[in-house]
């Protein structure tokens, strides 16, 4: 009889120590990523700040399977480096990326996007392409022959940019991305490649300085550090927001990037537009 009890006893400790661990990795703990980043300088300043964000959440098995930086690249330059300095190629020839990212310059269709998505898929099937449809470099399009250049030489410039017309800028470099992508899925007979819609984070963003909800920011050119738009650190949070919330599909809010140039109620302000602005989006893949 003692056996018997001391037996139930034992029993019943396994069982509430397996359900106290349960509880502390959380019944709905979102599985670790192998995350592979590759992109130009609009990018590749997110995956440190999405590494510091994994080690604030319950996420566990995240990897950061490697990173191919390239200033000003297209898709295709990453593609095309050469096999001993091509980690990308590397890493998803060997099966080991659950997460690839890539950052689309203004060359679409990019073919480098097809190529690096067609070798993933073949060592990896359940492999996720995430390809950044970024904001515009110098705010607007270059001009059709004959019509006036409108995009900014000088920073200040950015203080005089209509909001409408930095959207119709996002929207036609988006919509060009968005035809490549749906080929792809259908191609591939399976939603397997997204977009990140950072551009139209970052367009949310500057119409709420203009509108002055922003604190602490009250001018456009505030946001950025030249001509071209490389992003002060409140774009550059957000573009981390922005990623984070389609690489592990959940709201990046209460989980702040490592950017100590922006304040508290600023990176609250900045996790709301990224997660609004993601989970919105349908080729986000968020549901």
């Amino acid at each position: 009889m003692l056996m018997r009890r001391y037996s139930f006893i034992l029993r019943l400790l396994a069982v509430c120590l397996t359900a106290s661990l349960f509880c502390a990795n959380g019944a709905d703990a979102v599985p670790g990523q192998r995350v592979f980043y590759t992109g130009h300088s609009f990018h590749m300043f997110v995956p440190g700040m999405i590494e510091a964000m994994v080690k604030t959440t319950d996420i566990r098995g995240h990897k950061l399977a490697g990173q191919q930086g390239i200033g000003g690249s297209k898709v295709i330059q990453h593609w095309d480096l050469a096999d001993d300095k091509n980690v990308a190629k590397k890493a998803l020839g060997g099966g080991e990326v659950d997460v690839f990212t890539m950052a689309s310059h203004l060359l679409s269709p990019d073919e480098g996007i097809t190529n690096f998505v067609n070798l993933g898929l073949e060592h990896n099937p359940n492999v996720r392409f995430l390809v950044q449809a970024s904001w515009y470099p110098f705010d607007l399009p270059a001009p059709a022959s004959g019509e006036p250049d409108r995009r900014i030489k000088d920073n200040a410039q950015r203080d005089n940019v209509k909001i409408e017309d930095l959207q119709a800028a996002i929207n036609g470099w988006r919509t060009q991305i968005e035809a490549q992508v749906a080929g792809l899925n259908q191609k591939h007979g399976k939603a397997c490649v997204f977009i990140v819609p950072v551009g139209d984070a970052v367009v949310k963003l500057r119409a709420m300085v203009v509108a002055g909800e922003f604190p602490g920011i009250t001018k456009q050119s505030a946001l950025f550090r030249d001509p071209i738009g490389h992003g002060q650190g409140a774009v550059m949070a957000l573009a981390a927001y922005c990623n984070f919330a389609a690489i592990y599909r959940i709201s990046p809010v209460g989980h702040t990037a490592p950017e100590r140039s922006i304040n508290a109620e600023q990176h609250a302000i900045l996790q709301k537009i990224a997660w609004d602005t993601v989970s919105k989006y349908p080729l986000a893949g968020v549901k």
